[in-house]
């Protein structure tokens, strides 16, 4: 089963400079535009991937199993999507830069209301067995203002769908 092991850094972005420097810096990073839904089961979602070659449709699984977290992905079509889409509870909109950094890779989401970024996270994937993250890339570093311990689950992107708690929790860290 793959096993996610990932750290999150919450990020300070209020002018939107890093997400400029992001897009500017395209490639090595990647952009992608992130239509995000959770479906009414536990660890259910479903996302759309549109960046410059073209849309992804992805079914999800993930769901904490034995103390690890276990995520599986797999294509579908984009009809199936709009159906599931039916079914959503909490929705999101993003714009996502991944980086493949060594044995990493880092993305960095901006989460959206209609084009106004109202949070930013990254995330690094580090291999299994993994614990300590490796330092955010240089681009990145200035604009960290947490390191999210393990288990937090105030980050996690279904909660931060939800705006107004999203707005709230950054302002509580500034």
């Amino acid at each position: 089963m793959p096993i996610e092991n990932e750290r999150k850094f919450v990020l300070r972005d209020p002018d939107g400079a890093l997400e400029r420097a992001l897009t500017a810096a395209c490639p090595p990073w990647t952009r992608h535009a992130v239509r995000q839904a959770y479906l009414d089961a536990p660890g259910l979602r479903i996302r759309r991937f549109q960046d410059a070659d073209g849309v992804r449709h992805i079914f999800s699984f993930k769901r904490t199993i034995g103390g690890e977290m276990v995520e599986i992905e797999t294509d579908m079509s984009a009809a199936d999507f709009e159906r599931l889409w039916t079914l959503r509870r909490e929705a999101l909109e993003k714009v996502r830069f991944h980086l493949a950094d060594s044995d990493c890779g880092w993305d960095v989401d901006f989460f959206k209301t209609a084009r106004q970024t109202y949070f930013a996270l990254a995330e690094v994937e580090m291999p299994e067995g993994r614990d300590e993250p490796p330092a955010p890339p240089p681009l990145l570093a200035p604009y960290v203002a947490l390191l999210v311990p393990r288990g937090d689950e105030r980050f996690a992107s279904k909660k931060l769908a939800d705006v107004t708690y999203a707005k709230r929790l950054a302002g509580e860290l500034t």
